[in-house]
């Protein structure tokens, strides 16, 4: 499935979602912003891909957010509070995505771009990553996650400092405060993330996709009951094919063949 500005690929049982407009720093339009949308619904309905890689083409920027010159598309303030519901929101497709998010992350992390890195599960930088919410220098705030997203990622007084001044952080701020969890040249980068992608697919389906949902529980949840959720979790993935197969493959020191199942 493809479009001039934004490509999904395929690599064995990994998607790779690629933004595609380097001319324009990568920046978002409203038809990217549906076609995210739809991606979102493919990779969710298509049971053989397991995990996922974001990126994008260029070397300037991963993304610099919205293209400011389409921010009219997106209707009155009222749509605008509900373009979801249009398939407006590219920040959160991603979040609804089930399957583990790799994001490769290179020059400018910026607006929406940070927000769509920050709605992925594990971050992957270059040297050169510059991150950055200014858009409180504009008069506004963003809108699909930012101030949520960044503030449980580096903490409410890191988050605090960076979106109420709109300064730029580098990756060497994003490594230190989680935000990113490794930096690569950015000759290696996609393949890192590829590769950091392969393995997570080669494990039981079903069994990431429960981890990745309890991480998010984890971070919307008392103790107690995510405790009691996790629980409810390992006990159902203990009932799978997958788990009979992985005792199976242990017992007889192989590889297991996992289905899904």
């Amino acid at each position: 499935m493809t479009s001039k500005d934004l490509l999904l690929e395929r690599h064995g049982h990994v998607a790779v979602i690629r933004l595609n407009r380097p001319d324009k720093l990568n920046a978002m339009t409203a038809d990217m912003d549906r076609m995210m949308n739809d991606f979102t619904f493919t990779i969710n309905n298509d049971a053989s891909i397991r995990a996922v890689v974001l990126t994008g083409n260029g070397e300037r920027a991963f993304c610099a957010g919205s293209d400011i010159t389409e921010l009219d598309e997106y209707g009155e303030n009222w749509e605008y509070r509900n373009r979801f519901d249009a398939r407006m929101d590219y920040a959160r497709a991603i979040h609804l995505i089930r399957k583990p998010i790799v994001a490769a992350l290179f020059g400018y992390v910026i607006g929406g771009g940070l927000e769509m890195a920050c709605a992925s599960d594990i971050r992957l930088g270059t040297p050169d990553s510059q991150f950055g919410a200014g858009e409180i220098n504009w008069g506004w705030h963003g809108g699909s996650g930012q101030t949520q997203y960044l503030t449980r990622a580096i903490g409410p007084g890191n988050a605090a400092r960076l979106l109420l001044t709109g300064e730029r952080f580098d990756a060497d701020f994003a490594l230190r405060t989680g935000l990113l969890q490794e930096i690569h040249p950015r000759e290696t980068l996609e393949s890192a993330a590829l590769a950091l992608a392969e393995s997570i697919a080669a494990k039981s389906p079903i069994a990431i996709q429960m981890t990745k949902h309890m991480i998010r529980v984890a971070q919307n949840t008392a103790l107690d009951v995510g405790l009691m959720v996790e629980n409810d979790s390992f006990s159902y993935c203990m009932t799978t094919e997958d788990s009979v197969e992985g005792q199976r493959a242990f017992a007889e020191k192989r590889t297991p063949n996992f289905q899904g199942k």
